[in-house]
């Protein structure tokens, strides 16, 4: 292949667009080219990563048992309604792009596929006998983002590989989990990524049990939390941790009744009380306020308290009230704020933001339009445990001390809402802090159990003759996010240094002057010689200066480049590996014995890894 005809563009300045250093590095090195937010056109050199990106997907989930497929992005609402997830999707903040046809029919493009998946699998999977079955694919989904940035990290249409296994049994799945977790663990291994396994929330997915696969680099959109012995790790979403004692009132204040006035004039944050009294945050019990809207219609008002020292994990609310509502009105929607607008719209009361307490009363709901009468009561295990504590007096400029949950005749439905923070103590070991570092998600396994079988009615007959829903599991990876995670963690201040599994090409040949007939001779010949030996090679013949091209070269991250310059006369050419150190000056003769042990052993070391 030749340079020349790459119909390549390169850049000398980062676009506007970019913010981290592979989405710059991408777009100036014209592996990409943005149409629109979060649509993106791979070029030439871009679409052979994401093939090899792809052969190696395919090569592990091929020696896992997997079979390919290929299913329609094309999908019928009545699925996505049969599995209660199409209000989720398609509503509020819904991430499914969704149209009617000119039947007026509703469909989606598919975000995901278990709907179709396990509609498939009603069809022809009837017996034990058959199981347990894993069919994946490679395939563009679609999700309609909110905010899309970074590139092919968070775009509107993107490359997944999704796999979707079917078993009689929750053993059978739970080997399926395992060998999908050794499969992952050996495709990024190939592709020369650095990846870590941590424990996940399942998200709109759902299921019992899921893990993500998370690529180390500073411009990750995910925090991980692990503890340095490496026993536990986990997304930010997931994890959980020790608290911090909390400091006990001083003794005087340790009522454990209902409470004592306080006044406290223009003290409405955690901050400005704890300053004008003297007191601690974990001696303060807060409340958040918020608004739970589901799939029909239904609006639940929340009353959610922490410790004064805590933040809310939005994740595990959610999973919380879904938990408790969801089968009564469906899927939650959205979490927002109530706030003073919202309370006027339905006719409500004012109330004392900044000096909420817990024992907010349900009668305040009770002339709302549309509101639930009464608040859904959280509260953290944090705030639960605390004897006495300092909370609002649901007064203006008024707290109460030394209250309690008995004082305050309440009966906490309590439920780990608290976001672990670095520096946390660990649960396995309290010896272990927990340590902070950013991710990019590049694949995540879940153990779905009977979920969507059980919705849609996807049953076998067992070896006794009976009818039971199928054990299912789910596994995805991000073909396209993968590979821009590899420039992310493999770059220097010149450009890209691709892992030699996954680059676009294996040697670049470059002669120095284009012009001078024995080094494009030369070039041509080296190029020759390589293929002939199995090796992927690009000739940039472009008529251009040397120092132009050295650049181009190392922007574009080919592992291996080859100089033909000066001492083409003599049959000499210079060999640079992109990511190493210094060059090396050889006979032309010998390049090819001298190169071709070391791609043979890249290749093979990546895939004993």
């Amino acid at each position: 292949m030749r340079v020349s005809r790459l119909m390549l563009v390169t850049l000398r300045e980062d676009p506007a667009e970019a913010e981290i250093p592979s989405h710059k590095l991408l777009l100036r090195a014209g592996y990409i080219r943005r149409l629109a937010p979060g649509i993106y056109a791979y070029l030439p050199l871009m679409w052979r990563v994401l093939r090899k990106v792809s052969q190696v997907v395919r090569e592990e989930m091929d020696a896992a048992g997997a079979l390919e497929t290929l299913l329609p992005q094309l999908q019928p609402a009545d699925l996505w309604r049969r599995s209660g997830r199409w209000a989720g999707y398609t509503a509020g903040e819904g991430i499914m792009f969704h149209l009617q046809d000119r039947q007026g029919r509703e469909l989606g493009l598919g975000p995901t596929h278990e709907e179709v998946i396990t509609t498939l699998a009603a069809d022809l999977l009837r017996s034990y006998r058959q199981l347990p079955v894993n069919l994946y694919q490679i395939q563009t989904k679609f999700r309609d983002e909110i905010r899309p940035r970074f590139g092919l990290m968070r775009g509107r249409e993107f490359i997944m590989k999704d796999a979707y296994s079917f078993h009689a049994d929750e053993a059978s799945l739970a080997e399926a989990y395992a060998a999908m977790d050794r499969a992952y663990r050996r495709i990024f291994a190939r592709c020369g990524l650095r990846a870590v396994a941590v424990e996940a929330d399942s998200g709109a997915i759902g299921g019992s049990a899921s893990q993500e696969f998370m690529v180390t680099a500073e411009a990750g959109e995910d925090l991980i939390l692990a503890s340095p012995d490496g026993r536990y790790a986990a997304n930010q979403e997931r994890a959980v941790s020790l608290p911090t004692a909390a400091r006990p009132l001083p003794g005087g204040l340790r009522r454990g009744g209902a409470g004592e006035p306080l006044a406290t004039p223009g003290e409405a944050t955690i901050e400005q009380l704890c300053a004008g009294h003297g007191l601690d945050p974990s001696q303060v019990v807060k409340v958040l306020l918020l608004l739970a809207r589901f799939e029909d219609g239904a609006g639940q008002p929340l009353l959610v308290a922490l410790r004064g020292d805590q933040q809310l994990n939005d994740v595990k609310l959610a999973n919380a009230v879904s938990a408790r509502l969801g089968a009564e009105h469906g899927a939650l929607l959205d979490l927002s704020a109530i706030t003073p607008e919202l309370l006027a719209a339905q006719d409500l009361p004012q109330l004392p933001f900044g000096y909420l307490g817990p024992q907010l009363d349900d009668r305040l709901l009770a002339g709302g339009r549309s509101w639930a009468r009464g608040f859904l009561r959280l509260v953290d295990p944090t705030a639960a445990e605390l004897e006495a504590f300092v909370c609002g007096a649901n007064q203006t400029d008024q707290h109460l001390v030394g209250a309690s949950w008995s004082g305050l005749e309440l009966q906490p439905d309590v439920v780990d809402l608290r976001a672990a923070q670095p520096g946390d103590r660990c649960c396995h070991d309290a010896d272990q802090r927990l340590e902070a570092t950013r991710g990019i998600e590049v694949g995540h396994i879940f153990q779905l159990g009977r979920k969507y079988s059980t919705a849609m009615e996807a049953c076998f007959t067992t070896e006794t003759g009976s009818s039971e829903p199928f054990w299912m599991g789910c596994y995805g990876i991000g073909v396209s996010r993968l590979a821009q995670a590899a420039v992310e963690q493999h770059h220097d201040a010149n450009g890209i240094c691709w892992p030699l599994a996954i680059a676009p090409f294996e040697v670049l040949v470059v002669p120095a002057n284009a012009a001078d007939a024995v080094q494009a001779e030369l070039a041509e010949h080296l190029q020759a010689r390589l293929e002939e030996a199995g090796v992927e090679v690009l000739l940039d013949d472009r008529p251009e200066r040397a120092g132009l091209k050295f650049k181009d070269g190392d922007l574009l991250g080919i592992p291996w480049r080859v100089v033909v310059g000066r001492g083409a006369a003599e049959g000499r050419v210079e060999l640079v590996e992109r990511a190493g150190e210094g060059s090396l000056d050889l006979p032309a003769d010998a390049l090819v014995d001298h190169l071709l042990p070391r791609i043979r052993r890249q290749r093979r070391g990546l895939l004993e890894d």
